[in-house]
C-alpha cells in the first residue's frame, strides 16, 4: 500500500505533461506514492497572465529548443516522438473525458493513451472519432463515456478544477503539489515530487537570518 499522496496536474496539450503520463505510474509505484490524475486547462492561466496561446508558440526560440528537447527526452525513454501538425491542441474534449474515466476507473489509462496519440502518432485529440476509437479499445462505451463527458457535473468540475489549480499557484504543466503542498513544476521534477511527498527528499527551511 502506498504511504504517501502526490496530485499530479497536467494539461493534454502540454508536451511534457506527455513525458510525464508516461513515466509516472511506475515511478510512483516504486516509490510507494499514491499519485492522484488531475487534468486541468492552463489557457484560463495563461490568458491571466495576458498570454494567448503557449509560451512555446509565442517565443520562437524556446519552441524550437522544445521540440528538439523533446525529440531527446523521448529517445532517452525508448519512445519515438512525432510533433503534431497543430500546436497546442485543443484537449477539452480528452480533459472532460479524463475527469469522467477518473470516477470510473479508466481515466488514468484513457490519459496515457490520449498523450500517445497526440505525441507519438501526431494526431488530434479533439477529434471525437479517435477519442471514440481509444475508449472502444479500452472496453469503454464511447456513446456513454462521451455523453458523462458532456454533462453539466463533469463541466463544472473541469472548471472547478482549473481554478483549483490556479489557486494552487501552478502556472505550467506538468505540476505536482504534495500532501504537505509543495509545488513542484515540470517534468525534470518529477523525481523530486515524488522523493518529497515519500519524505526522502525533504529540505528543511533555512534558519532566519540574525
Amino acid at each position: 500500500m502506498a504511504s504517501a499522496s502526490l496530485d499530479f496536474w497536467f494539461e493534454f496539450a502540454s508536451t511534457y505533461s506527455y513525458l510525464s503520463v508516461v513515466r509516472i505510474r511506475a515511478l510512483a509505484a516504486e516509490a510507494r506514492v499514491d499519485v492522484r490524475f488531475r487534468p486541468f486547462l492552463l489557457g484560463p492561466i495563461f490568458k491571466a497572465s495576458g498570454w494567448d496561446t503557449s509560451p512555446f508558440s509565442i517565443y520562437e526560440a524556446k519552441g524550437r529548443y522544445m521540440w528538439r528537447d523533446m525529440e531527446r527526452l523521448a529517445a532517452g525513454l525508448g519512445r519515438t516522438f512525432r510533433r503534431p501538425e497543430v500546436f497546442p491542441q485543443n484537449g477539452l474534449m480528452a480533459a472532460r473525458l479524463a475527469l469522467a474515466g477518473l470516477a470510473r476507473g479508466w481515466g488514468e489509462d484513457f490519459s496515457v493513451a490520449v498523450f500517445e496519440a497526440e505525441f507519438e502518432q501526431g494526431r488530434r485529440i479533439d477529434d471525437a472519432e479517435l477519442l471514440s476509437r481509444i475508449l472502444s479499445r479500452l472496453k469503454v462505451d464511447p456513446n456513454e463515456a462521451l455523453a458523462a463527458a458532456q454533462s453539466n457535473e463533469i463541466k463544472a468540475l473541469l472548471r472547478s478544477e482549473t481554478g483549483q489549480a490556479q489557486a494552487l499557484g501552478i502556472f505550467g504543466a506538468p505540476s505536482f503539489v504534495t500532501a504537505d503542498g509543495e509545488l513542484f513544476w515540470g517534468n525534470d521534477r518529477l523525481e523530486q515530487a515524488l522523493a518529497w511527498a515519500s519524505g526522502n527528499g525533504r529540505t528543511p527551511h533555512a534558519p532566519p537570518s540574525s
